[in-house]
Formats: structure tokens, sequence, C-alpha cells
């Protein structure tokens, strides 16, 4: 099943979201092995990063897309279909596709990537007229 940003963005909530992307991958497996120097050069190419400008910008630079979910720090351009060695050495049109990238942090990224929900940040904290308590998640 070819999963689409079109599809991801129709879904309204954060963990409807990452149940729509999660792999259930396992910790310590390399996606490129040996091969990791492609998709390093891949990620620094000036095509790479003008996509990548993009999706952020799409985004708003919120996790998985979702207002109320800002990334923090150094946002990940996640690809919601893998991309191979061959779709890299091919330049296949999904590397570069909008419709298969979403923005997301570390956490989430792995989260995706190994199906540790622990590791999704927490919903926003709503705030009411009168509210004196400090923010702070317990």
């Amino acid at each position: 099943m070819t999963k689409t940003y079109r599809e991801l963005i129709c879904l309204p909530t954060f963990e409807e979201r990452y149940d729509y992307l999660r792999m259930g991958g396992v910790i310590g497996r390399d996606t490129f092995g040996f091969d990791r120097h492609l998709n390093q050069a891949l990620y620094r190419s000036k095509e790479w990063q003008r996509i990548r400008d993009q999706v952020l910008t799409r985004d708003e630079g919120c996790d998985l897309g979702m207002d109320g979910y800002p990334v923090p720090a150094k946002p990940i351009v996640h690809h919601i279909n893998p991309i191979s060695i061959e779709d890299i050495e091919a330049r296949s049109p999904k590397v570069f596709d909008l419709n298969n990238l979403i923005t997301t942090s570390h956490n989430t990224h792995n989260a995706i990537h190994f199906g540790d929900a622990s590791l999704l940040p927490k919903p926003p904290i709503e705030r009411r007229q009168g509210d004196t308590s400090l923010w702070i998640r317990v």
C-alpha cells in the first residue's frame, strides 16, 4: 500500500497520523548498510535542500504537519514510503515527491521507524481562563 501526504493530512489527530506512518522496524538495523554514503550524498545535495525547504515551509515546521506540534530543533524530512538504494541511484521521482515527504522531529522519526510511541510528543496543554497552574506536564 502506498501512503501519501494527501491522505495523511486528512487524519485529524497526531496519533492517527503516527499510526498511519508507523513502520515498526527493528532498532539497530541499518537502512543502507555499507551504502549509507549514497543517502548522505543525497541529503547534502542542492536538489534535496530545495525540496526539504519546501516541505518545512508547507508543514510550517510542525511535527507530522500538525498544528500545535512545533518541531523544537533540527526537523527531519521523512520519506512516507521508504526509498531504496536503487531509488537514489536512479533519481526516482519518489525521492523528491512532495506527496511522499513530511516534517518530523527526531523522536517522532524514531517512533515511526521503530514503533516506540513513548517517544512521541505530548499533546499541547489546553489553557482556560483563570487557569493559574504552571505549564508542567506530569
